[in-house]
């Protein structure tokens, strides 16, 4: 097809739910993208953190390409081997758990709202007073807070503490409190008898690159503890590497109840995962929860050669390297011009907020060959690979302070 026509099928065919940038990417290697007319791009935000090991990783395209030769759909009901080895690499990199296969971090989300509900639903009562029928009579609420973002469904938009993605929607579920992030006092004032979880991300990428304090969330730990609530913490944007270690929570030296994973683990294929504590992880039994294609033989296999080349390429190490490097050369631009308001974020997840709009700032970029996101209107987003060069982030540092030169 040709450009027009490719364009075109868009807007006859395929619903408007994506603000859509004019480029039509056919090939991508590393950090590097090209689009139809044969132009590089140099991509800093590889799919809001789906490609932690960039384009193309060849340990996944080689376990992707040896699976298909093979099987590619068995049903859940079936065992599997690539399933059972990625289950127990989870399991053996954060903490004795259990785990639950889905598609995308709003199916890992979704599934830790019903595993809450089920979790804090301890009486059942009869619903007339003469049916057998029960429901739960116990707790459900789970506290979120502003600015995080937890999922498009009704119940991750619901979770979601942004009024501008609910808009539209109502009536959306009921059961979720949203307080002041970083405020510990905020959650205590929320919690009530039907408080049954608290759900947190780190660091709020769709937020702004706002990150958790470690003492909000020492003190959160405690107090989940002290009232028998779950810690979700959700990882959709930060696990698989993106801070530096694994998983954001080892950042904070705490163990969470329940995590979710999504993006980057599957490195470009679709995979996401609630991961829950050993002793309470049987909340959900046979019959209560599903996910058709979820934890499928071929993405498995590819989420197994994500975590074994981060692994042997040691690229936790690049990405603490690469981090502080990035981070010196961008508050040397922040000291350069006065646009720049500040520098934030942990590992290769960075914001930089702007004392203006950025949308503009991207799209130039953009135009001399850098990918990189805004949010919340003033914010730019960089996420570059694990695997990132000192090279690549001096080209992409280059064409950002070009774009600022200029503005």
């Amino acid at each position: 097809m040709k450009k027009q026509e490719i364009f075109d099928s868009y807007k006859n065919n395929i619903m408007p739910t994506y603000t859509k940038t004019p480029l039509i990417f056919i090939k991508g290697k590393g950090s590097r993208l090209w689009d139809i007319d044969h132009k590089e791009y140099l991509d800093f935000f590889p799919g809001w953190g789906v490609g932690n090991l960039g384009h193309c990783y060849p340990k996944v395209m080689q376990a992707v390409r040896d699976q298909v030769s093979k099987l590619i759909f068995i049903p859940n009901n079936f065992f599997h081997i690539p399933q059972a080895k990625l289950a127990a690499e989870i399991v053996f990199r954060t903490f004795p758990a259990k785990v639950f296969f889905c598609n995308s971090g709003a199916e890992a989300n979704e599934a830790a709202i019903k595993f809450s509900r089920k979790f804090g639903a301890s009486t059942p009562l009869s619903a007339d007073g003469e049916s057998s029928r029960t429901i739960g009579k116990g707790r459900f609420e789970v506290i979120t807070f502003e600015n995080s973002f937890h999922g498009r469904t009704l119940a991750t938009l619901a979770a979601t503490g942004q009024k501008k993605y609910q808009s539209g929607f109502d009536p959306l579920p009921e059961g979720f409190k949203t307080v002041k992030f970083n405020d510990i006092n905020a959650v205590k004032n929320a919690i009530s008898d039907k408080t049954v979880a608290v759900m947190l991300e780190l660091i709020q990428g769709e937020g702004g690159v706002n990150l958790a304090d470690k003492d909000f969330v020492l003190e959160l730990r405690k107090l989940c503890d002290e009232k028998n609530m779950l810690l979700i913490i959700d990882e959709v944007q930060t696990g698989i590497g993106r801070t530096g270690k694994l998983f954001c929570y080892q950042d904070y030296g705490i163990t969470p109840d329940i995590v979710t994973l999504a993006k980057a683990l599957g490195g470009g294929l679709p995979i996401g995962m609630m991961i829950a504590k050993k002793e309470i992880a049987d909340t959900l039994g046979p019959g209560m929860h599903a996910s058709t294609f979820g934890g499928g033989l071929v993405i498995c296999k590819a989420a197994l050669g994500v975590l074994r080349g981060i692994q042997k390429e040691k690229l936790l190490q690049n990405a603490s390297k690469i981090s502080e490097y990035i981070f010196q050369k961008l508050n040397e631009l922040k000291n350069k011009y006065p646009v720049i308001k500040e520098i934030r974020g942990m590992g290769l997840m960075i914001g930089v907020e702007l004392n203006q709009e950025g949308k503009s700032i991207v799209e130039k970029c953009m135009e001399k060959g850098l990918l990189i996101n805004c949010t919340h209107d003033t914010v730019l987003r960089l996420m570059p690979a694990l695997n990132t060069s000192k090279k690549e982030v001096n080209k992409a540092v280059g064409i950002l302070e070009e774009v600022l030169r200029g503005n």
